[in-house]
């Protein structure tokens, strides 16, 4: 992938440290790219407002992006509503039970004895993570609102009462949910990468 940045984002990138200056400008040259095959534009010319932490934002009318990296891949997703996408590797290593009794002991237990699997709860927290995206939330903030029910495969937020659905799929090495509020499937645009950042 050919780095694209604009002079605002190099600026930027330069006041993070070495590791997040690379994730940043990588990130944003993939959203810069896609976008301009979507849209039809030079990469350069793409409106985004990208800030470090902060979701990547279009212009009103240009449709919605959300997009998501871990340490090997970044997946992108564009919409003309509100979306949300969290990707995370099948093999991530955390102590699932602690993480579980922590964050997600409200959660809905329709299949309790595959409560504590680690694959039940990687599932959980990547749902939970593409919701907040779809928000615009703070993890922190969020984490302990939103309960997640297998069947049906949607997503609540306790205190803005806030419903979502989200679908969720197994790629190669990673799990990838999408957050959305329509009822039926979608057809948005997912570009899916493998990247050494």
């Amino acid at each position: 992938m050919q780095d694209v940045a604009t002079l605002e984002e190099i600026k930027t990138a330069k006041t993070l440290t070495s590791s997040r200056s690379k994730v940043f400008l990588e990130t944003r040259a993939y959203l810069r790219q896609s976008l301009s095959t979507l849209f039809d534009l030079d990469p350069l010319e793409i409106p985004i407002n990208a800030q470090p932490g902060e979701p990547p934002t279009l212009p009103s009318g240009m449709g919605n992006i959300s997009l998501s990296h871990c340490k090997d891949a970044i997946t992108i997703v564009w919409h003309k509503s509100k979306i949300g996408i969290d990707i995370e590797r099948t093999d991530r290593d955390f102590n699932h039970i602690k993480f579980a009794e922590k964050y997600f002991s409200h959660t809905n237990k329709s299949n309790h004895n595959n409560y504590l699997t680690k694959n039940v709860i990687l599932n959980q927290w990547c749902a939970v993570e593409a919701a907040i995206k779809w928000d615009h939330g703070k993890l922190a903030q969020d984490i302990n609102h939103w309960q997640f029910f297998e069947k049906p495969k949607e997503l609540i937020h306790n205190k803005k009462n806030i419903h979502l659905n989200y679908s969720q799929i197994n790629f190669h090495n990673w799990t990838i949910t999408l957050a959305y509020e329509e009822k039926n499937s979608l057809n948005p645009e997912i570009i899916c990468c493998s990247k050494n950042f």
